[in-house]
């Protein structure tokens, strides 16, 4: 592609399909709401498709885009679902295709003012826009103050900028649209001992390290994650912050 963009999750695009949480139904099912037509949807930086085609009952097409090869190539089929690589801010749809865009945790990869410039290109007037993001995820007091030291101490300087608007949960983000104010939702998975370390090799930052340092983080605070956990085989609930905005199109 001719555009660059920062490729940071091909290298782990099967375990970031296989290890990523699931957003709750409802939260689909709220997003169907905010168009009275449900002709298109457009989901801008897809990944692996969970979002696209978590939409696709409520919408007879949906558009899914992303600049990643790599993660297209270990998206979810669905007949209503179109991928293309493209990136958010030329994903080359017609004017006007879409009644609603999407973004699910890739909003703060976005150049920003060019993203904005296509939603209105793409964006039917009236449309709306819904942005979302999950922040650190939290197990018990065990398991999450070593996450944290894994996240902070041992990873701190290989996350990218971009990071902190996710921490942030894109409060402070300020968009050229007029917001609406949704409801509230919670992201939780109950995984065992391997699905939440396999869930932490899909950070970023954790790739970046391994990239440098030739070894895999995780093995730092392995045996104490262990302990933290007990029964490797036992589930434990785990829960995500789910920041969502909303805004329509004019």
């Amino acid at each position: 592609m001719a555009e660059s963009f920062k490729d940071l999750f091909s290298a782990q695009a099967a375990d970031y399909q296989r290890y990523r949480p699931h957003y709750p139904d409802g939260l689909f099912k709220y997003l169907a709401t905010l168009s009275k037509e449900r002709s298109a949807v457009w989901d801008a930086g897809c990944g692996n498709g969970q979002a696209a085609v978590a939409l696709a009952p409520y919408f007879s097409k949906v558009f899914a885009t992303d600049p990643s090869a790599n993660q297209l190539d270990q998206a979810i089929t669905h007949p209503k679902v179109a991928y293309s690589q493209a990136t958010a801010e030329s994903s080359g749809l017609p004017e006007y295709s879409v009644n609603l865009v999407v973004v699910a945790q890739a909003f703060h990869w976005f150049k920003q003012e060019e993203f904005y410039r296509e939603v209105r290109r793409v964006c039917e007037p009236g449309g709306a826009l819904a942005i979302w993001c999950y922040e650190l995820s939290s197990v018990d007091q065990e398991v999450d103050p070593v996450v944290m030291r894994l996240y902070q101490e041992i990873l701190g300087a290989f996350w990218d900028p971009e990071r902190r608007m996710v921490e942030e949960g894109y409060r402070h983000e300020k968009l050229p649209f007029n917001e609406l104010q949704p409801p509230p939702f919670d992201l939780t998975a109950d995984w065992d001992f391997h699905e939440f370390m396999g869930y932490l090799g899909t950070w970023s930052a954790l790739q970046k390290y391994k990239k440098q340092h030739g070894k895999d983080p995780r093995e730092i605070v392995e045996s104490e994650l262990r302990e933290a956990w007990g029964d490797p085989h036992e589930k434990k609930e785990i829960s995500w912050p789910l920041s969502l905005r909303v805004f329509q199109v004019a």
